[in-house]
């Protein structure tokens, strides 16, 4: 199972404000999400996804186009991946090791 950092940054949106674009792709992944294909967080500044890596592609790839469909005429898309596969790591997992070593 993988866990990817996606940020989607729509460009020429006419405001500074992009909260609208992400409310889009919040939604998206609730519908992913429902299928039971991935798990995700929203952050103030990025989403985290979990799932298994070519699930993941196709949602970011989904996360991608949601701009355009509302007219965006550029997007430019962040990821950064981990994918540990010698032994199973949810979201939760990472962070409760990290406060385990600093009890």
């Amino acid at each position: 199972m993988a866990i990817a950092d996606v940020t989607v940054i729509p460009i020429g949106t006419g405001s500074p404000s992009v909260s609208s674009y992400v409310a889009d792709i919040q939604k998206l992944l609730k519908q992913y999400e429902a299928q039971g294909k991935i798990r995700f967080q929203l952050t103030p500044m990025n989403t985290i996804l979990e799932g298994e890596l070519p699930v993941l592609f196709e949602v970011i790839q989904a996360m991608h186009e949601a701009p355009f469909a509302k007219g965006v005429l550029r997007v430019a898309t962040n990821l950064r991946i981990d994918d540990r596969r010698d032994v199973i790591r949810r979201m939760e997992d990472k962070v409760e090791r990290v406060n385990s070593l600093m009890d």
